[in-house]
């Protein structure tokens, strides 16, 4: 799953605005994924949440100190979620694996069987108890229960562990919290101009101001100059 691009970060800027503004998109992401991943056929919406669960987890390790306590909960229910759906992905890749090599061997018990009927007029049932895989049938058999029982269970706790998060608030709190990061670096960016334009204004009536002395002072000189003239 491609990771959602992160816009308008700044190098550049404070720690806490870019670390904001990535966690809000990252849990964009893993809430995106829901009510979808939450039916137990939904193999993809789980895998790719999975992968989002992981974005953001590492996120938060990394920056979790620039906001509340709401990381530090966020932190360990994503690590949670990572874990279950990462235990269910396995699942789901060797599940497959064993349905595959399982026919593999009926395959070749059936071509081992055929042989050992050679030129027989009909095919003796008793053969296929001779055929060489049959011991490990059972063994695939009762794997396969496992992980599908398993995979039940697995899901089972993730649809838990989620829908305690959204009743908790988990994932709310920690978008409060950026979000109270980005309003707190709009308010100083916003009051960072406002003294820039003043900083401006000043600047140009300062400007003004000389500009009138230096007027003033030639007028002076020039009406001086024209009093003596006329006195002359």
């Amino acid at each position: 799953m491609k990771a959602k691009r992160i816009k308008r970060t700044d190098p550049a800027g404070p720690l806490a605005e870019n670390a904001a503004k990535i966690v809000k998109v990252r849990l964009e992401e893993l809430r995106g994924f829901t009510p979808r991943a939450l039916k137990p056929e939904a193999k993809a919406a789980q895998h790719n949440m999975r992968i989002a669960a992981k974005r953001l987890r590492y996120t938060l390790e990394t920056t979790g100190f620039c906001f509340d306590r709401s990381a530090d909960i966020a932190l360990r229910r994503t690590k949670d979620l990572q874990g279950l759906l990462g235990e269910m992905h396995d699942a789901d890749v060797m599940l497959p694996r064993l349905r595959e090599h399982r026919r593999e061997m009926r395959g070749q018990d059936v071509a081992a069987v055929r042989i050992l009927a050679a030129d027989a007029g009909d095919l003796d049932p008793a053969l296929a108890g001779r055929a060489p895989h049959i011991p490990s049938y059972r063994g695939i058999a009762v794997l396969e229960v496992d992980l599908i029982a398993r995979r039940r269970f697995l899901f089972e706790r993730f649809t838990e562990a989620w829908q305690s998060s959204e009743r908790r608030g988990v994932w709310s709190a920690l978008e409060r919290s950026a979000d109270r990061i980005l309003e707190e670096a709009a308010r100083r960016r916003e009051a960072a101009a406002r003294a820039e334009r003043a900083r401006r204004e000043l600047d140009a009536a300062e400007t003004t101001r000389r500009e009138a002395a230096e007027r003033a002072e030639l007028a002076a000189a020039e009406l001086a100059e024209a009093e003596r003239r006329s006195r002359g």
